[in-house]
């Protein structure tokens, strides 16, 4: 696929793609955020498309706010033979649950980003899939950082404009109802009884912490959960998905 990441990239290259520096970059290998590359010739190192998907996803969770170290025990749940393309899922998941502030680009930025150049129907559909969004100077977008990377893996996929829409509509119809329905439990099983057996203010706070933490443990487990309720869809019906629409 044109927009995917590069079998090999120079840390430099990952640093560009991720849109973060190389200080940071070094920054997450170090704390073991993210894994070793390979070692080439001259011990060049070289990063691949899992390095990416991971990098990208560790930039989402710090976007949530979450530490470092809930960081560590949400990547340390994800499976060991888990691919790009499942973190670059992951993070789109990720992202929908906290609205964060778009980041401002231009046409060059945009495709440095991206990996490649883009149409203006490759912007059209970015901007179908809530990835990029236009402003009132033609040249300057707001980019979505959660969404981008799975945008432009869907880019050369023959997915109509309107289903974009539609799918996108579904996603967030979806999430939406998911959050307000765990949020509503939550407080009505969990927290109200607990406000009501009148604790000292050091064990609320203490409370308070650790809701925080169950986050990013409630995110892993509907990410898991969605993906195998898509695997055991696509499962079910594989003849009637890969039949033309033409015949009856």
């Amino acid at each position: 696929m044109a927009g995917a990441a590069p079998s090999q990239m120079t840390v430099d290259e990952l640093a560009a793609r991720a849109g973060v520096t190389v200080r940071t970059l070094r920054f997450y290998s170090a704390k073991g955020l993210l894994p070793p590359p390979e070692l080439g010739p001259r011990r060049v190192g070289w990063y691949g498309a899992e390095h990416l998907g991971r990098l990208e996803l560790i930039e989402e969770l710090q976007r949530q706010g979450l530490t470092l170290a809930a960081i560590d025990r949400y990547l340390s749940q994800l499976p060991d033979d888990v691919g790009s393309l499942d973190l670059v899922i992951h993070r789109a998941l990720v992202a929908s649950w906290t609205p964060v502030a778009a980041e401002e680009a231009t046409r060059e930025q945009l495709g440095r980003r991206a990996g490649r150049a883009l149409s203006d129907e490759d912007v059209d559909r970015l901007a179908a899939m809530g990835a990029v969004h236009r402003t009132d100077t033609p040249e300057v977008f707001k980019i979505d950082p959660g969404l981008l990377p799975l945008g432009v893996r869907v880019l050369d996929v023959p997915i109509p404009l309107e289903t974009l829409v539609a799918a996108r509509a579904v996603v967030r119809l979806h999430s939406q109802a998911t959050a307000h329905d765990l949020h509503r439990l939550f407080r009505d099983t969990v927290w109200r009884p607990y406000r009501e057996s009148e604790p000292d203010d050091r064990a609320l706070e203490r409370m308070k912490a650790l809701t925080e933490q169950i986050q990013p443990m409630v995110v892993q487990a509907i990410v898991t959960a969605f993906q195998r309720s898509l695997a055991e869809e696509l499962a079910a019906r594989p003849e009637e998905d890969a039949r033309p629409s033409g015949d009856g």
